[in-house]
């Protein structure tokens, strides 16, 4: 039970520290989609975030804890679910993107890096990570709207 409690304690310092910043409602929830959004692209994570949070003048504390929660864990979680949307998209089989991608990236060297066609691999698996980073970016901007909302309006604290 001391462990569950101790969880519980870090979870709502978190929650608090997220929600009690100085800040709009908006620009918070604005702040954390971002950060989910570029958290989720390869390579670029909190530094892209805190550097869309500047761009759209939202919370940049939030942008960057948003992308510290989907850095790079989620985003290998993701590139099989990338590859099959961006696909679909563009109407390729996406069997082959992956087999493609797979092969690159179990034996990647740079030569095999540019002779591959960027139509064939690289902009299926972009368009998929694009969609999915924007869908997942709305969820939380709206989620993190409404438990802010919520805490703004409703009880003080958030119990967990």
């Amino acid at each position: 039970m001391a462990e569950e409690s101790g969880f519980k304690k870090i979870i709502n310092f978190i929650f608090s520290r997220l929600f009690k910043i100085n800040d709009s409602a908006q620009k918070i929830a604005l702040g954390a989609g971002l950060g989910v959004f570029s958290g989720l692209m390869p390579g670029t994570g909190p530094v892209a975030a805190v550097f869309l949070a500047f761009i759209f003048r939202a919370n940049r504390a939030a942008a960057l804890f948003g992308s510290l929660l989907t850095n790079t864990w989620l985003s290998l979680v993701t590139f099989i679910l990338a590859i099959k949307a961006g696909s679909v998209i563009l109407k390729m089989d996406w069997r082959q993107v992956q087999q493609k991608a797979q092969g690159l990236v179990q034996d990647f060297t740079w030569f095999k890096f540019f002779k591959l066609s960027f139509f064939e691999v690289l902009l299926p698996v972009i368009t998929g990570y694009l969609v999915i980073g924007l869908v997942l970016g709305a969820l939380c901007y709206l989620i993190t709207l409404l438990i802010i909302r919520r805490n703004l309006y409703g009880s003080k604290t958030i119990h967990l």
